[in-house]
């Protein structure tokens, strides 16, 4: 990788939240889109994939003179009763803004993959679709997304500008740009945080707290104290323990079971399930879910509770206030235990796509023009309706009036042109800025790899490791006897060809 391309986007102005469920943010490598993850813990609601009632065949016919709506499939919470209504009054701003529409139908956060995999494999029409470092390769190798390479520039040459160089080099697969990166942040920090009662209950010394091993003694503490019934890391399928695999750059194949080391000047490719410090924390896990510091339900949970005693996202440190109101607890104590860091994975953590089916693709880039340009319209998306679930208090500051409103902000677009909450800290661009300022490069930052010849490989081991993670990475299962069963069926999918074809392509691409 070039050295000045390495100070360009370490000198890139963006930001990033990735807290599930909430203006999360999008530089995460982990399970769900984003999001992703228990930060994802952190309060995000995981639900069945919400249907909308509006049309869904092809829209409307721009021919008949009938306005076009179009269908954008996302990733978030729980729709509200009134969700349909909040649309109709987006839609009427939209219309007079662009002369279109908008269906947005939201999959829940433990049903984001199933039901993004399902669309594409059947050939669900959709128009857009929010699309991360998880599936994004995948989904472009089935042909699913428009080459938006020549299209973004003519059809939508302010989105094209605003959105720095570095970032669609960022999203480029095989030269050509499929999605639109979601201008906030190409780098991750990953937080801790524990609720500051149980921090001031049990003297925890937060200082003393870098490793997961950390956790052991505050979580043990909190078990005794707090009983049976009480659990101190609470998880669900949507939301395993965020961050989990931060040490390995994935290489953007959206397969966690292979990368490089994010230190390693070789950049050998290893399988992650077979080194030491995975192993080591996926004991770790196992063993907290048999002593019940984990939830019993957390393989198969599919929505996190609220009040969570800890968890992990994400974010900037004043992003505190944001995992507090999401989670109903006065207090959250957050600390910083990885990162700043960038990776092309983490650029890819949040864009949209348009379909190559779409009967609206101009129309599908001048929406995300807008919601990149007009901070009403940024409003709206990130916060739903003024008046009803948020209100203005000042010039870029708001109150939110509900806190079931559904939709994740960073699956969005930028941040730069969006309001702050009235709880949060005006100064947290400048956190992110800094923090971005400041973070240290990937050894594979700029490579993205190509899986045109290992695409049935990919396919088949995600299905693999899909069967498996859940128990995996809750702790349910024993990590000594499910990890070599694992790693026999990822073997027998082909994992060692893509671990090869990936090892050839970095040593080509550094070369």
């Amino acid at each position: 990788m070039k050295k000045n391309t390495i100070q360009k986007l370490l000198a890139i102005g963006l930001s990033c939240i990735l807290s599930v469920g909430m203006l999360a943010g999008c530089g995460s490598k982990t399970e769900s889109g984003a999001g992703a993850a228990t930060g994802e813990a952190g309060g995000a609601e995981s639900t069945p994939a919400a249907e909308s009632t509006a049309d869904t065949s092809a829209s409307t016919d721009k021919a008949s003179g009938d306005i076009p709506t179009l269908i954008w499939w996302t990733v978030g919470g729980t729709t509200p009763s009134d969700y349909q209504d909040s649309l109709v009054k987006i839609n009427e701003y939209l219309v007079e803004k662009l002369g279109v529409k908008i269906d947005i139908k939201v999959a829940g956060w433990g049903d984001y993959d199933q039901k993004m995999n399902t669309i594409v494999n059947s050939g669900e029409y959709f128009d857009l679709m929010f699309t991360n470092n998880t599936n994004y390769s995948k989904f472009v190798n089935l042909g699913a997304f428009e080459n938006l390479t020549d299209m973004v520039q003519t059809a939508a040459p302010d989105l094209y500008s605003f959105i720095p160089e570095e970032l669609w080099n960022g999203v480029k697969i095989g030269g050509n740009v499929y999605g639109v990166p979601s201008y906030k942040d190409s780098s991750i920090t990953q937080f801790w945080y524990f609720d500051d009662q149980y921090v001031q209950k049990y003297n925890i010394d937060l200082d003393s707290i870098k490793t997961m091993q950390d956790l052991d003694a505050p979580f043990r503490a909190m078990k005794e104290g707090e009983g049976k019934s009480f659990y101190p890391l609470q998880m669900a399928q949507g939301s395993p323990f965020n961050g989990f695999f931060n040490e390995y750059d994935g290489l953007t194949a959206g397969l966690q079971p292979i990368g490089v080391k994010i230190d390693d000047e070789t950049r050998t490719v290893v399988c992650t399930l077979e080194q030491q410090d995975i192993m080591d924390n996926l004991k770790l896990l196992h063993q907290w879910y048999m002593d019940g510091i984990v939830n019993p339900d957390a393989n198969v949970l599919t929505e996190v509770p609220k009040k969570l005693p800890f968890s992990s996202a994400q974010g900037w440190p004043s992003a505190a206030a944001t995992w507090q109101t999401l989670n109903g607890v006065e207090k959250y104590d957050v600390f910083k235990v990885f990162g700043p860091l960038y990776s092309t994975e983490t650029i890819q953590g949040s864009m949209n796509a348009v379909s190559v089916n779409s009967k609206y693709k101009e129309e599908c880039l001048k929406v995300l023009e807008l919601v990149n340009s007009d901070p009403k319209f940024r409003d709206m998306l990130a916060y739903g309706v003024e008046g009803d679930t948020f209100e203005y208090v000042s010039d870029g500051v708001i109150k939110k009036l509900r806190d079931d409103w559904p939709l994740a902000a960073y699956t969005q677009g930028t941040f730069f042109n969006m309001s702050i909450t009235e709880d949060a800290d005006p100064q947290q661009w400048e956190q992110v800025r800094k923090q971005n300022e400041e973070a240290a490069s990937s050894v594979c930052l700029g490579f993205a790899l190509d899986i045109t010849n290992i695409q049935n490989e990919v396919s088949n081991c995600q299905a693999v490791w899909d069967k498996y993670k859940y128990d995996m990475l809750t702790g349910a299962s024993d990590p000594e006897t499910t990890v070599p069963k694992c790693l026999e069926e990822l073997k027998n999918s082909g994992l060692d060809t893509i671990i090869g074809e990936a090892q050839k392509q970095i040593n080509e691409f550094f070369k």
